[in-house]
């Protein structure tokens, strides 16, 4: 048995599923997404068994990109979570066959409430593609599954189809990467553009040391912040030493580096910036100029250090 060649097959199935999506679009979709649009409602899927997994991610793509969106499970849904269903809500039903029971047993309620339906099915003739306002056809020639019993090609094209919607949807509300950062806090894009360098820096007891400090209080004063650095305090400004200012005193100065002081190797006017800026904005700024620290102030004063 060639292992190998049955992952390709499976590959070759399912890829010709989503490609064939393309020429069955038609202005359902382009409805569908005008309704989402105009709504002031939440788009809530709801799909059962497999189809309810790829429902829970399409509604968190949805959710995700600036569509309010949730998923509800048919069953709950019948048993009294339709009252979370109000008529502004466009809801999302999936189904393969368009005949599952659990989600059929909904459309009079829709149907009553007022909301808008879209239907995923693979089957356009369908007790649920028939009640639907909007119906997008999902339907696959084939599933990779041999037995062609478990769902493969058409849940794959299911969750296209789903993409499909999110992203179009995305474009339609000019969703932008700051956008996206709002609802990912915890994500590195979300680090960059919602947190503020004071969020972060490296605050209280500070390497500081004046400018007529001698090599080893600087040295002591670096070892004690562990930020590879000392900042200095200078009667015109700020100065700052950093490890390799130190290793290249040496090498210039050899022994005769201890009797030197701060000032005679620091390095003047360090990047700085203010408290209220963003990771994002410190970042760039760094990379600029090839950095890895930035002193944060606070009107005159010095209140932190921002790492890399």
């Amino acid at each position: 048995m060639d292992y190998i060649d049955i992952a390709k097959r499976v590959f070759a199935i399912e890829a010709q599923a989503v490609g064939q999506l393309a020429d069955r679009l038609d202005n359902s979709f382009a409805e569908a997404v005008e309704r989402v649009l105009s709504s002031n409602g939440r788009v809530i899927v709801c799909g059962m068994g497999k189809s309810g997994i790829v429902g829970k991610k399409i509604a968190a793509t949805l959710a995700s990109t600036g569509t309010p969106s949730f998923f509800m499970h048919p069953g709950e849904a019948y048993h009294g979570d339709l009252g979370m269903v109000t008529p502004d809500d466009i809801f999302v039903a999936i189904s393969n066959s368009g005949e599952t029971d659990e989600v059929v047993k909904l459309i009079a309620f829709l149907k009553d409430n007022g909301n808008y339906l879209i239907a995923l099915t693979g089957n356009p003739n369908s007790t649920l593609a028939r009640a639907a306002h909007a119906h997008l056809d999902v339907g696959v020639q084939e599933e990779a599954c041999p037995l062609q019993l478990a769902p493969t090609s058409s849940t794959t094209a299911t969750l296209a189809m789903g993409d499909a919607l999110a992203v179009t949807l995305m474009k339609a509300r000019d969703f932008r990467p700051e956008h996206f950062a709002r609802f990912h806090p915890g994500g590195s894009l979300g680090r960059r553009l919602l947190s503020r360098v004071e969020d972060e820096m490296v605050k209280g007891d500070l390497p500081l040391v004046g400018e007529q400090a001698k090599v080893l209080d600087v040295i002591h004063a670096m070892t004690r912040g562990s930020l590879g650095l000392a900042i200095v305090e200078c009667a015109g400004g700020w100065g700052i030493v950093t490890d390799g200012d130190i290793r290249r005193a040496i090498e210039r100065h050899g022994v005769e580096v201890f009797d030197k002081c701060a000032g005679d190797f620091m390095s003047l006017d360090p990047a700085m910036v203010a408290v209220g800026t963003r990771v994002e904005d410190a970042l760039i700024l760094m990379e600029n100029r090839r950095i890895t620290s930035l002193l944060v102030f606070d009107g005159e004063r010095i209140v932190g250090v921002f790492k890399k």
